[in-house]
């Protein structure tokens, strides 16, 4: 099976259904299951130290979240997160910072997502979260 969404598609709508604004993150892959995000980094993303942001880290992995969800079920705006949690493993420090969103498992109402973030080219993560999200009742049929 393929994506219900392209990376085309998703940037358009993301591009269309928030502010924009020039330091915004773009989608790369769109895969059944699989979305990744990509941010050039700025100054606004950066806490002292240099660091990338925690508040910049679970951005992206919200975002990413969001497109590996529509890779399933196609544009949904009214998904929404339930859930995030995320754990930082060790500074996340560079110019470009990916997140790798993985469809766990997805379902009538839920779907769950497992998202690793890295700065771009590096083996090892910065953070990793787990992602809830909720699907509205109209696409399930329970409305």
């Amino acid at each position: 099976m393929t994506s219900k969404m392209t990376a085309e598609e998703a940037n358009t709508f993301l591009g269309g259904a928030f502010d924009s604004h020039a330091s915004r993150s773009e989608v790369t892959l769109m895969e059944e299951g699989r979305a990744v995000v990509r941010l050039v980094a700025d100054s606004t993303h950066l806490r002292p130290g240099g660091y990338i942001s925690g508040p910049t880290q679970m951005s992206l992995v919200d975002t990413a979240a969001y497109m590996a969800v529509m890779t399933k079920t196609g544009h949904e705006p009214m998904t929404v997160t339930s859930n995030l949690s995320i754990n930082f493993l060790r500074p996340c420090i560079g110019d470009v910072v990916v997140a790798d969103a993985r469809v766990m498992k997805i379902g009538q109402a839920l779907a769950v997502m497992d998202v690793d973030v890295r700065i771009e080219g590096a083996e090892k993560p910065s953070s990793h979260a787990v992602v809830t999200y909720a699907i509205p009742r109209e696409r399930s049929g329970l409305a």
